[in-house]
């Protein structure tokens, strides 16, 4: 073969695998929104999975500060009543 028609096949080849490429990178293109529009409903699932479980925690929370505070007054009731059987009345603490 002539150095022109190498030439010309290596341009040939250039051409097609930069045409092969660029279809492959449509047909991803193509293939991305519905992946994306997939990843969005995941994400979303996700972030709905995650405020519930935030909005149960922090129920969670509440009861739990409730009881330590009845809990807290139950306690300081109780030393109040052992402090009055420990210190005789009418002296000082």
């Amino acid at each position: 073969m002539s150095k022109a028609i190498d030439d010309a096949l290596l341009q040939l080849t250039t051409a097609l695998t930069r045409l092969e490429a660029a279809v492959g990178q449509r047909f991803e293109a193509e293939r991305d929104p519905g992946d994306l529009e997939t990843e969005l409903a995941i994400m979303a699932e996700d972030r709905a999975r995650l405020a519930a479980e935030l909005d149960a925690a922090s129920a969670r929370l509440a009861t739990v500060e409730a009881a330590t505070d009845d809990v807290g007054r139950r306690l300081g009731r109780a030393i109040a009543t052992v402090e009055g059987v420990l210190v005789p009345s009418g002296r000082p603490r």
